[in-house]
Protein backbone atom coordinates (compact mmCIF):
# COMPACT_ATOMS: atom_id res chain seq x y z
CA UNK A 1 0.00 0.00 0.00
CA UNK A 2 0.99 3.65 -0.41
CA UNK A 3 -1.20 6.50 0.82
CA UNK A 4 0.37 8.97 -1.62
CA UNK A 5 -1.44 7.36 -4.54
CA UNK A 6 -4.63 9.20 -3.53
CA UNK A 7 -2.98 12.55 -4.29
CA UNK A 8 -1.71 11.20 -7.62
CA UNK A 9 -5.22 10.03 -8.50
CA UNK A 10 -6.85 13.33 -7.50
CA UNK A 11 -4.27 15.26 -9.53
CA UNK A 12 -5.34 13.18 -12.51
CA UNK A 13 -9.08 13.65 -11.83
CA UNK A 14 -9.02 17.37 -10.89
CA UNK A 15 -5.62 18.79 -12.00
CA UNK A 16 -6.66 22.45 -12.05
CA UNK A 17 -8.94 22.38 -9.02
CA UNK A 18 -7.76 24.09 -5.84
CA UNK A 19 -6.22 21.61 -3.43
CA UNK A 20 -4.66 23.91 -0.85
CA UNK A 21 -4.84 27.55 0.20
CA UNK A 22 -2.63 29.35 2.72
CA UNK A 23 -3.02 33.03 1.92
CA UNK A 24 -1.72 34.63 -0.13
CA UNK A 25 -0.74 31.39 -1.89
CA UNK A 26 -2.72 28.49 -3.34
CA UNK A 27 -1.92 25.12 -4.91
CA UNK A 28 -3.86 23.22 -7.56
CA UNK A 29 -3.92 19.45 -7.33
CA UNK A 30 -1.38 19.29 -10.15
CA UNK A 31 0.98 21.64 -8.27
CA UNK A 32 0.61 19.84 -4.94
CA UNK A 33 1.30 16.49 -6.63
CA UNK A 34 4.39 17.86 -8.39
CA UNK A 35 5.89 19.41 -5.24
CA UNK A 36 5.15 16.35 -3.08
CA UNK A 37 6.84 14.11 -5.68
CA UNK A 38 9.87 16.42 -5.85
CA UNK A 39 10.29 16.45 -2.08
CA UNK A 40 9.80 12.68 -1.79
CA UNK A 41 12.38 12.03 -4.52
CA UNK A 42 14.84 14.48 -2.98
CA UNK A 43 14.62 12.83 0.45
CA UNK A 44 15.16 9.37 -1.01
CA UNK A 45 18.08 10.62 -3.13
CA UNK A 46 19.73 11.91 0.03
CA UNK A 47 19.80 8.39 1.43
CA UNK A 48 16.63 8.18 3.51
CA UNK A 49 14.98 4.78 3.49
CA UNK A 50 11.42 3.64 4.28
CA UNK A 51 10.82 3.91 8.00
CA UNK A 52 13.28 6.78 8.53
CA UNK A 53 11.85 9.72 10.47
CA UNK A 54 11.27 13.29 9.26
CA UNK A 55 10.02 15.94 11.71
CA UNK A 56 8.20 19.17 10.81
CA UNK A 57 8.40 21.97 13.40
CA UNK A 58 6.47 25.03 12.26
CA UNK A 59 3.43 27.16 12.70
CA UNK A 60 0.70 26.52 10.14
CA UNK A 61 1.87 26.83 6.56
CA UNK A 62 1.03 25.13 3.27
CA UNK A 63 4.41 23.40 3.13
CA UNK A 64 3.32 21.18 6.03
CA UNK A 65 0.75 19.62 3.68
CA UNK A 66 3.42 19.10 1.00
CA UNK A 67 5.62 17.40 3.58
CA UNK A 68 2.86 15.07 4.77
CA UNK A 69 2.12 13.77 1.28
CA UNK A 70 5.79 13.55 0.31
CA UNK A 71 6.39 11.31 3.32
CA UNK A 72 3.40 9.11 2.40
CA UNK A 73 4.85 8.73 -1.09
CA UNK A 74 8.37 7.93 0.15
CA UNK A 75 7.24 5.52 2.88
CA UNK A 76 8.89 7.70 5.52
CA UNK A 77 7.74 8.18 9.10
CA UNK A 78 6.39 11.62 10.05
CA UNK A 79 7.16 12.91 13.55
CA UNK A 80 5.13 16.12 13.99
CA UNK A 81 6.59 18.35 16.69
CA UNK A 82 4.19 20.52 18.66
CA UNK A 83 5.18 24.07 17.76
CA UNK A 84 4.75 25.12 21.41
CA UNK A 85 7.32 22.69 22.83
CA UNK A 86 10.55 23.85 24.42
CA UNK A 87 14.07 22.94 23.34
CA UNK A 88 14.48 20.12 25.88
CA UNK A 89 11.39 18.28 24.64
CA UNK A 90 12.26 18.90 20.98
CA UNK A 91 15.70 17.39 21.61
CA UNK A 92 14.10 14.38 23.30
CA UNK A 93 11.94 13.76 20.22
CA UNK A 94 14.91 14.12 17.86
CA UNK A 95 16.85 11.50 19.84
CA UNK A 96 13.98 9.13 20.52
CA UNK A 97 12.60 8.84 16.98
CA UNK A 98 15.49 9.22 15.82
CA UNK A 99 14.84 12.02 13.33
CA UNK A 100 16.93 12.14 10.11
CA UNK A 101 15.55 15.44 8.76
CA UNK A 102 14.13 18.35 10.76
CA UNK A 103 12.13 20.93 8.78
CA UNK A 104 11.51 24.18 10.67
CA UNK A 105 10.24 27.68 9.98
CA UNK A 106 12.22 30.87 10.73
CA UNK A 107 10.19 31.46 13.91
CA UNK A 108 11.58 28.19 15.35
CA UNK A 109 15.13 28.47 13.96
CA UNK A 110 16.91 29.14 17.25
CA UNK A 111 14.98 26.49 19.16
CA UNK A 112 15.38 23.93 16.36
CA UNK A 113 19.14 24.32 16.03
CA UNK A 114 19.68 24.43 19.78
CA UNK A 115 17.66 21.23 20.13
CA UNK A 116 19.66 19.60 17.33
CA UNK A 117 22.89 20.52 19.10
CA UNK A 118 21.57 19.07 22.36
CA UNK A 119 20.30 15.90 20.69
CA UNK A 120 23.61 15.16 19.00
CA UNK A 121 21.96 13.10 16.28
CA UNK A 122 22.67 12.60 12.58
CA UNK A 123 20.03 15.00 11.32
CA UNK A 124 19.76 17.36 8.35
CA UNK A 125 18.35 20.80 9.26
CA UNK A 126 16.03 22.24 6.58
CA UNK A 127 14.61 25.75 6.85
CA UNK A 128 11.39 26.99 5.30
CA UNK A 129 11.49 30.44 3.72
CA UNK A 130 9.67 33.30 5.42
CA UNK A 131 7.32 33.62 2.47
CA UNK A 132 6.97 29.90 1.78
CA UNK A 133 6.94 28.36 -1.68
CA UNK A 134 7.98 30.67 -4.44
CA UNK A 135 9.52 33.25 -2.12
CA UNK A 136 12.45 34.82 -3.99
CA UNK A 137 14.18 36.36 -0.98
CA UNK A 138 17.54 34.99 0.11
CA UNK A 139 17.22 32.24 2.72
CA UNK A 140 18.01 33.25 6.29
CA UNK A 141 21.39 32.36 7.75
CA UNK A 142 21.30 29.91 10.65
CA UNK A 143 22.27 31.23 14.08
CA UNK A 144 23.48 27.97 15.60
CA UNK A 145 24.94 24.70 14.46
CA UNK A 146 23.47 21.24 14.23
CA UNK A 147 26.09 18.53 14.69
CA UNK A 148 26.98 15.86 12.23
CA UNK A 149 23.94 15.91 9.94
CA UNK A 150 23.95 14.86 6.28
CA UNK A 151 25.73 17.40 4.10
CA UNK A 152 23.85 20.23 2.44
CA UNK A 153 26.40 21.70 0.00
CA UNK A 154 24.11 24.43 -1.35
CA UNK A 155 22.77 25.51 2.03
CA UNK A 156 23.51 28.53 4.17
CA UNK A 157 26.26 28.16 6.74
CA UNK A 158 26.01 28.40 10.50
CA UNK A 159 28.95 30.05 12.31
CA UNK A 160 30.85 26.75 12.59
CA UNK A 161 30.25 25.86 8.95
CA UNK A 162 27.42 23.35 9.49
CA UNK A 163 25.00 23.62 6.57
CA UNK A 164 21.31 24.47 6.90
CA UNK A 165 19.53 23.58 3.68
CA UNK A 166 16.77 25.89 2.40
CA UNK A 167 13.55 23.94 1.86
CA UNK A 168 13.06 25.22 -1.69
CA UNK A 169 16.52 23.98 -2.70
CA UNK A 170 15.69 20.56 -1.29
CA UNK A 171 12.43 20.43 -3.25
CA UNK A 172 14.25 21.48 -6.43
CA UNK A 173 16.59 18.49 -6.13
CA UNK A 174 13.80 16.01 -6.88
CA UNK A 175 12.10 15.03 -10.12
CA UNK A 176 8.40 15.25 -10.88
CA UNK A 177 7.76 11.58 -11.66
CA UNK A 178 5.27 10.02 -9.20
CA UNK A 179 6.98 8.40 -6.21
CA UNK A 180 5.43 5.26 -4.78
CA UNK A 181 7.38 3.31 -2.16
CA UNK A 182 5.37 0.29 -1.04
CA UNK A 183 4.63 0.07 2.67
CA UNK A 184 3.01 -2.58 4.84
CA UNK A 185 -0.20 -1.92 6.75
CA UNK A 186 1.61 -2.31 10.09
CA UNK A 187 4.58 -0.06 9.23
CA UNK A 188 4.86 3.07 11.41
CA UNK A 189 3.49 6.14 9.64
CA UNK A 190 3.22 8.82 12.34
CA UNK A 191 4.69 9.10 15.83
CA UNK A 192 2.18 11.13 17.84
CA UNK A 193 4.17 12.51 20.79
CA UNK A 194 2.28 13.75 23.85
CA UNK A 195 3.16 14.21 27.50
CA UNK A 196 3.06 11.05 29.61
CA UNK A 197 1.72 10.71 33.15
CA UNK A 198 5.28 11.00 34.52
CA UNK A 199 5.94 14.15 32.52
CA UNK A 200 8.08 12.35 29.94
CA UNK A 201 7.02 12.41 26.30
CA UNK A 202 5.44 9.28 24.86
CA UNK A 203 4.51 8.51 21.27
CA UNK A 204 1.54 6.55 19.97
CA UNK A 205 2.64 4.67 16.84
CA UNK A 206 0.05 5.32 14.14
CA UNK A 207 0.55 2.90 11.26
CA UNK A 208 -0.21 3.34 7.57
CA UNK A 209 -3.17 1.02 8.16
CA UNK A 210 -4.41 3.23 11.01
CA UNK A 211 -4.22 6.29 8.78
CA UNK A 212 -6.05 4.49 5.97
CA UNK A 213 -8.81 3.46 8.41
CA UNK A 214 -9.10 7.08 9.56
CA UNK A 215 -9.50 8.21 5.95
CA UNK A 216 -12.24 5.66 5.35
CA UNK A 217 -14.06 6.77 8.48
CA UNK A 218 -13.97 10.40 7.32
CA UNK A 219 -15.37 9.38 3.94
CA UNK A 220 -18.19 7.35 5.52
CA UNK A 221 -19.62 10.44 7.24
CA UNK A 222 -22.46 11.74 5.09
CA UNK A 223 -22.62 15.06 6.98
CA UNK A 224 -18.99 16.10 6.50
CA UNK A 225 -17.66 13.80 3.76
CA UNK A 226 -15.08 15.71 1.66
CA UNK A 227 -15.98 16.09 -2.02
CA UNK A 228 -15.31 18.51 -4.89
CA UNK A 229 -16.67 21.86 -3.71
CA UNK A 230 -15.88 21.24 -0.05
CA UNK A 231 -13.78 24.06 1.40
CA UNK A 232 -12.33 22.91 4.71
CA UNK A 233 -10.77 25.46 7.08
CA UNK A 234 -7.89 24.11 9.22
CA UNK A 235 -7.85 26.46 12.21
CA UNK A 236 -5.51 24.70 14.64
CA UNK A 237 -2.13 23.02 14.16
CA UNK A 238 -2.42 20.88 11.01
CA UNK A 239 0.37 18.67 12.35
CA UNK A 240 -2.11 17.40 14.94
CA UNK A 241 -5.90 16.88 15.27
CA UNK A 242 -6.92 19.68 12.90
CA UNK A 243 -5.02 18.04 10.06
CA UNK A 244 -6.43 14.54 10.52
CA UNK A 245 -8.84 15.16 7.64
CA UNK A 246 -6.12 16.06 5.08
CA UNK A 247 -5.87 12.61 3.52
CA UNK A 248 -9.64 12.32 3.18
CA UNK A 249 -9.83 15.85 1.76
CA UNK A 250 -7.34 14.96 -0.97
CA UNK A 251 -9.10 11.67 -1.71
CA UNK A 252 -12.41 13.51 -2.10
CA UNK A 253 -11.14 16.42 -4.18
CA UNK A 254 -11.80 19.05 -1.52
CA UNK A 255 -9.89 22.31 -0.97
CA UNK A 256 -8.05 22.70 2.35
CA UNK A 257 -7.66 26.27 3.61
CA UNK A 258 -4.92 26.63 6.22
CA UNK A 259 -5.23 29.44 8.76
CA UNK A 260 -1.65 30.57 9.53
CA UNK A 261 -2.51 31.87 13.01
CA UNK A 262 -5.67 31.48 15.04
CA UNK A 263 -7.90 34.32 16.12
CA UNK A 264 -11.72 34.48 16.23
CA UNK A 265 -11.64 37.45 13.86
CA UNK A 266 -9.44 35.70 11.27
CA UNK A 267 -11.73 32.67 11.49
CA UNK A 268 -14.85 34.77 10.82
CA UNK A 269 -13.13 36.73 8.04
CA UNK A 270 -11.97 33.54 6.30
CA UNK A 271 -15.33 31.78 6.54
CA UNK A 272 -17.04 34.80 4.97
CA UNK A 273 -14.44 35.54 2.29
CA UNK A 274 -13.73 31.97 1.18
CA UNK A 275 -17.27 30.63 1.74
CA UNK A 276 -15.91 27.85 3.94
CA UNK A 277 -18.16 24.78 4.12
CA UNK A 278 -16.49 22.69 6.85
CA UNK A 279 -14.18 23.21 9.81
CA UNK A 280 -12.95 21.74 13.09
CA UNK A 281 -12.67 23.70 16.36
CA UNK A 282 -11.44 22.82 19.81
CA UNK A 283 -13.72 24.15 22.59
CA UNK A 284 -11.38 27.05 23.45
CA UNK A 285 -11.63 28.24 19.83
CA UNK A 286 -15.39 27.84 19.88
CA UNK A 287 -15.60 29.93 23.06
CA UNK A 288 -13.64 32.73 21.40
CA UNK A 289 -15.85 32.76 18.30
CA UNK A 290 -19.07 32.73 20.33
CA UNK A 291 -17.82 35.65 22.43
CA UNK A 292 -16.78 37.78 19.43
CA UNK A 293 -18.92 40.94 19.25
CA UNK A 294 -19.18 40.79 15.44
CA UNK A 295 -20.57 37.26 15.34
CA UNK A 296 -24.28 38.19 14.93
CA UNK A 297 -23.55 40.28 11.84
CA UNK A 298 -21.37 37.75 10.03
CA UNK A 299 -22.57 35.64 7.11
CA UNK A 300 -21.74 32.05 8.07
CA UNK A 301 -24.40 30.48 5.88
CA UNK A 302 -21.83 28.56 3.81
CA UNK A 303 -20.94 26.32 6.77
CA UNK A 304 -22.37 22.82 6.38
CA UNK A 305 -20.24 21.12 9.02
CA UNK A 306 -18.70 22.49 12.23
CA UNK A 307 -17.05 19.69 14.19
CA UNK A 308 -16.01 20.21 17.80
CA UNK A 309 -13.42 18.01 19.51
CA UNK A 310 -10.23 17.82 21.56
CA UNK A 311 -11.99 18.28 24.91
CA UNK A 312 -15.51 18.08 26.34
CA UNK A 313 -17.93 20.91 25.54
CA UNK A 314 -20.42 22.26 28.04
CA UNK A 315 -24.15 22.00 27.18
CA UNK A 316 -24.44 25.80 27.30
CA UNK A 317 -21.71 26.18 24.68
CA UNK A 318 -23.29 23.55 22.45
CA UNK A 319 -26.63 25.35 22.59
CA UNK A 320 -24.92 28.61 21.71
CA UNK A 321 -23.02 26.95 18.85
CA UNK A 322 -26.20 25.51 17.34
CA UNK A 323 -27.85 28.92 17.65
CA UNK A 324 -24.87 30.60 15.93
CA UNK A 325 -24.13 28.11 13.14
CA UNK A 326 -27.39 26.22 12.76
CA UNK A 327 -27.98 22.44 12.88
CA UNK A 328 -24.53 21.74 11.40
CA UNK A 329 -22.61 21.40 14.68
CA UNK A 330 -21.27 17.93 15.57
CA UNK A 331 -19.05 16.71 18.38
CA UNK A 332 -16.47 13.92 18.49
CA UNK A 333 -14.37 11.99 21.00
CA UNK A 334 -11.01 10.46 20.21
CA UNK A 335 -7.35 10.45 21.23
CA UNK A 336 -3.90 9.98 19.76
CA UNK A 337 -4.05 6.29 20.60
CA UNK A 338 -7.13 5.87 18.37
CA UNK A 339 -5.83 7.95 15.40
CA UNK A 340 -9.28 9.43 14.85
CA UNK A 341 -12.72 9.96 16.32
CA UNK A 342 -14.13 6.83 17.97
CA UNK A 343 -17.44 8.32 19.10
CA UNK A 344 -19.47 11.13 17.63
CA UNK A 345 -22.71 12.97 17.99
CA UNK A 346 -24.16 14.27 14.73
CA UNK A 347 -25.65 17.62 13.81
CA UNK A 348 -29.23 16.26 13.76
CA UNK A 349 -28.60 14.59 17.13
CA UNK A 350 -27.43 17.85 18.67
CA UNK A 351 -30.37 19.74 17.18
CA UNK A 352 -32.69 17.13 18.70
CA UNK A 353 -30.86 17.41 22.01
CA UNK A 354 -31.41 21.18 22.07
CA UNK A 355 -35.09 20.77 21.21
CA UNK A 356 -36.17 17.76 23.29
CA UNK A 357 -33.39 15.66 24.88
CA UNK A 358 -31.24 17.92 27.11
CA UNK A 359 -29.40 14.94 28.66
CA UNK A 360 -27.91 14.25 25.24
CA UNK A 361 -26.02 17.55 25.37
CA UNK A 362 -23.73 15.92 27.96
CA UNK A 363 -22.90 13.05 25.59
CA UNK A 364 -19.86 12.72 23.29
CA UNK A 365 -21.87 10.44 21.00
CA UNK A 366 -22.09 6.84 19.87
CA UNK A 367 -19.46 4.51 18.42
CA UNK A 368 -18.33 5.78 15.02
CA UNK A 369 -18.72 3.29 12.16
CA UNK A 370 -16.35 0.33 12.57
CA UNK A 371 -15.21 1.27 16.10
CA UNK A 372 -16.28 -0.81 19.10
CA UNK A 373 -16.67 0.86 22.49
CA UNK A 374 -17.18 -0.76 25.88
CA UNK A 375 -17.43 0.61 29.42
CA UNK A 376 -15.74 -1.84 31.80
CA UNK A 377 -14.94 -2.32 35.49
CA UNK A 378 -11.48 -2.82 37.03
CA UNK A 379 -11.51 -6.49 35.98
CA UNK A 380 -12.35 -5.61 32.37
CA UNK A 381 -15.96 -6.80 32.58
CA UNK A 382 -18.49 -4.88 30.52
CA UNK A 383 -20.86 -2.84 32.69
CA UNK A 384 -24.61 -2.44 32.23
CA UNK A 385 -26.08 0.88 31.05
CA UNK A 386 -25.58 3.91 33.32
CA UNK A 387 -22.82 2.35 35.43
CA UNK A 388 -19.52 4.26 35.43
CA UNK A 389 -16.36 2.52 34.27
CA UNK A 390 -13.35 2.95 31.98
CA UNK A 391 -13.80 3.43 28.23
CA UNK A 392 -12.00 0.84 26.11
CA UNK A 393 -12.09 0.86 22.32
CA UNK A 394 -10.92 -1.19 19.37
CA UNK A 395 -11.01 -0.88 15.61
CA UNK A 396 -8.75 -0.67 12.55
CA UNK A 397 -7.70 2.89 13.39
CA UNK A 398 -6.64 2.02 16.95
CA UNK A 399 -2.94 2.05 17.80
CA UNK A 400 -1.25 -1.10 19.12
CA UNK A 401 1.84 0.30 20.85
CA UNK A 402 3.83 3.23 22.15
CA UNK A 403 7.22 3.92 20.61
CA UNK A 404 10.00 2.20 22.56
CA UNK A 405 7.88 1.92 25.72
CA UNK A 406 7.00 -1.77 26.30
CA UNK A 407 5.74 -1.34 29.88
CA UNK A 408 3.43 1.54 28.97
CA UNK A 409 2.30 -0.40 25.89
CA UNK A 410 1.35 -3.41 28.03
CA UNK A 411 -0.62 -1.15 30.37
CA UNK A 412 -2.62 0.68 27.69
CA UNK A 413 -3.02 -1.84 24.84
CA UNK A 414 -4.46 -5.12 26.07
CA UNK A 415 -5.98 -7.96 24.05
CA UNK A 416 -6.63 -5.68 21.08
CA UNK A 417 -8.33 -2.97 23.15
CA UNK A 418 -7.11 0.57 23.91
CA UNK A 419 -7.65 1.40 27.58
CA UNK A 420 -8.28 5.15 27.44
CA UNK A 421 -8.11 6.08 31.12
CA UNK A 422 -11.37 8.03 30.69
CA UNK A 423 -14.37 7.23 32.90
CA UNK A 424 -17.87 7.24 31.47
CA UNK A 425 -21.27 5.59 31.42
CA UNK A 426 -23.30 4.46 28.43
CA UNK A 427 -27.01 5.08 27.90
CA UNK A 428 -29.33 2.29 26.85
CA UNK A 429 -29.30 3.59 23.26
CA UNK A 430 -25.48 3.56 23.04
CA UNK A 431 -24.69 7.21 23.74
CA UNK A 432 -21.50 7.67 25.77
CA UNK A 433 -21.26 10.16 28.67
CA UNK A 434 -17.81 11.19 29.97
CA UNK A 435 -17.71 11.88 33.70
CA UNK A 436 -14.06 11.94 34.81
CA UNK A 437 -10.50 10.90 34.05
CA UNK A 438 -8.79 7.91 35.55
CA UNK A 439 -5.46 9.61 34.81
CA UNK A 440 -4.34 12.79 36.56
CA UNK A 441 -4.59 14.78 33.35
CA UNK A 442 -5.89 18.22 32.42
CA UNK A 443 -7.06 19.17 28.93
CA UNK A 444 -6.62 22.93 28.51
CA UNK A 445 -7.24 24.52 25.13
CA UNK A 446 -7.04 21.08 23.52
CA UNK A 447 -3.60 20.26 24.98
CA UNK A 448 -2.89 17.44 27.47
CA UNK A 449 -1.17 18.53 30.70
CA UNK A 450 -0.29 15.99 33.38
CA UNK A 451 -0.56 17.13 36.99
CA UNK A 452 2.62 15.37 38.08
CA UNK A 453 4.87 17.23 35.61
CA UNK A 454 3.63 20.62 36.88
CA UNK A 455 4.06 19.45 40.49
CA UNK A 456 7.63 18.39 39.72
CA UNK A 457 8.40 21.91 38.52
CA UNK A 458 6.80 23.46 41.61
CA UNK A 459 8.91 21.30 43.90
CA UNK A 460 12.05 22.79 42.35
CA UNK A 461 11.16 26.14 43.96
CA UNK A 462 12.84 26.61 47.35
CA UNK A 463 9.69 28.03 48.98
CA UNK A 464 7.43 25.06 48.18
CA UNK A 465 6.92 22.48 50.90
CA UNK A 466 4.09 20.54 49.27
CA UNK A 467 2.02 21.01 46.12
CA UNK A 468 -1.01 19.51 44.42
CA UNK A 469 -2.06 20.40 40.87
CA UNK A 470 -5.60 19.88 39.59
CA UNK A 471 -7.70 20.90 36.62
CA UNK A 472 -10.51 23.36 37.30
CA UNK A 473 -13.37 24.57 35.08
CA UNK A 474 -12.46 27.53 32.88
CA UNK A 475 -14.81 29.44 30.60
CA UNK A 476 -12.19 30.14 27.95
CA UNK A 477 -9.88 27.09 27.98
CA UNK A 478 -12.30 24.38 29.17
CA UNK A 479 -9.98 23.51 32.03
CA UNK A 480 -7.20 25.50 33.66
CA UNK A 481 -4.17 24.44 35.69
CA UNK A 482 -4.73 25.18 39.39
CA UNK A 483 -1.90 24.74 41.92
CA UNK A 484 -2.60 24.38 45.64
CA UNK A 485 0.59 24.98 47.62
CA UNK A 486 1.94 24.73 51.16
CA UNK A 487 5.01 26.93 51.67
CA UNK A 488 7.99 26.14 53.87
CA UNK A 489 8.25 27.85 57.24
CA UNK A 490 9.91 31.22 56.91
CA UNK A 491 9.41 31.43 53.14
CA UNK A 492 7.05 33.64 51.18
CA UNK A 493 6.28 33.57 47.48
CA UNK A 494 3.47 34.91 45.32
CA UNK A 495 1.29 32.96 42.93
CA UNK A 496 2.63 35.04 40.05
CA UNK A 497 6.20 34.12 40.96
CA UNK A 498 5.38 30.41 41.06
CA UNK A 499 3.54 30.57 37.74
CA UNK A 500 6.50 32.27 36.05
CA UNK A 501 8.90 29.83 37.70
CA UNK A 502 6.98 26.92 36.17
CA UNK A 503 6.93 28.66 32.78
CA UNK A 504 10.75 28.65 32.83
CA UNK A 505 10.87 24.92 33.58
CA UNK A 506 7.97 23.72 31.42
CA UNK A 507 6.32 24.66 28.17
CA UNK A 508 4.58 27.92 28.95
CA UNK A 509 1.06 26.67 28.34
CA UNK A 510 1.50 24.17 31.21
CA UNK A 511 2.12 26.79 33.90
CA UNK A 512 -0.52 27.22 36.66
CA UNK A 513 -3.09 29.84 35.76
CA UNK A 514 -3.77 30.38 39.46
CA UNK A 515 -2.15 29.37 42.76
CA UNK A 516 -3.91 28.91 46.08
CA UNK A 517 -1.95 28.82 49.36
CA UNK A 518 -3.16 26.60 52.20
CA UNK A 519 -1.71 25.66 55.62
CA UNK A 520 -1.88 21.95 54.78
CA UNK A 521 -3.08 19.55 52.10
CA UNK A 522 -5.42 16.59 52.71
CA UNK A 523 -3.80 13.13 52.68
CA UNK A 524 -5.23 9.64 52.21
CA UNK A 525 -4.66 6.67 54.48
CA UNK A 526 -1.38 5.89 52.69
CA UNK A 527 -0.01 9.34 53.43
CA UNK A 528 -0.30 10.55 49.82
CA UNK A 529 -1.88 13.87 48.91
CA UNK A 530 -5.58 13.27 48.26
CA UNK A 531 -5.91 14.87 44.81
CA UNK A 532 -9.61 14.07 44.60
CA UNK A 533 -10.29 15.96 47.82
CA UNK A 534 -8.27 18.94 46.61
CA UNK A 535 -10.11 18.94 43.31
CA UNK A 536 -13.65 18.45 44.60
CA UNK A 537 -14.46 22.03 45.76
CA UNK A 538 -13.66 23.43 42.33
CA UNK A 539 -16.14 21.05 40.69
CA UNK A 540 -18.91 21.20 43.29
CA UNK A 541 -22.30 21.16 41.62
CA UNK A 542 -20.92 20.10 38.24
CA UNK A 543 -22.67 17.19 36.51
CA UNK A 544 -19.33 15.79 35.35
CA UNK A 545 -15.69 16.21 36.32
CA UNK A 546 -14.44 17.16 32.86
CA UNK A 547 -15.07 20.45 31.08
Amino acid sequence: MNLGVYLTRSARHWPDATALVCRPRSWTYRQLEERANRLAAALLARGLRPGDAVAPLAWNTGELVEIEFALYKAGLMRVPVNARLGRREIAHILRDAPVRVLVFDPAHREDALAALAAAGTDCLPVELADGGAGDDRAPSTAVAAAPGGPSAPDGTAAPDGTAVLPYERLVAEGGTDPVRVETAEDDPCVLNFTSGSTGALKAAVQTFGNRLANMRKQLMNDESRPRPGTRYLACGPITHATGMVLLANVFGGAATHVLPAWSPESFLDTVERERITATFLVPAMLNGVLAHPDLPGRDLSSLASVRIGGAPVSPARLRAAVAAFGPVVAQGYGLGETTSVVAGISGPDLARAVAEDPELLQSCGRAAYDTEIRVVDEQGRELPPREVGEIIVRGPDCVREYWRAPELTAETFRAGWVHTGDLAWMREDGYLFLVDRKKDMIISGGFNIYCTEVESALYEHPAVQEACVVGVPDERWGEAVQAVVVTKDGHTVSGEELSEFCARHLDRFKRPRSVAFVPELPHNRNGKVDRKAVREPYWAGAARRVN
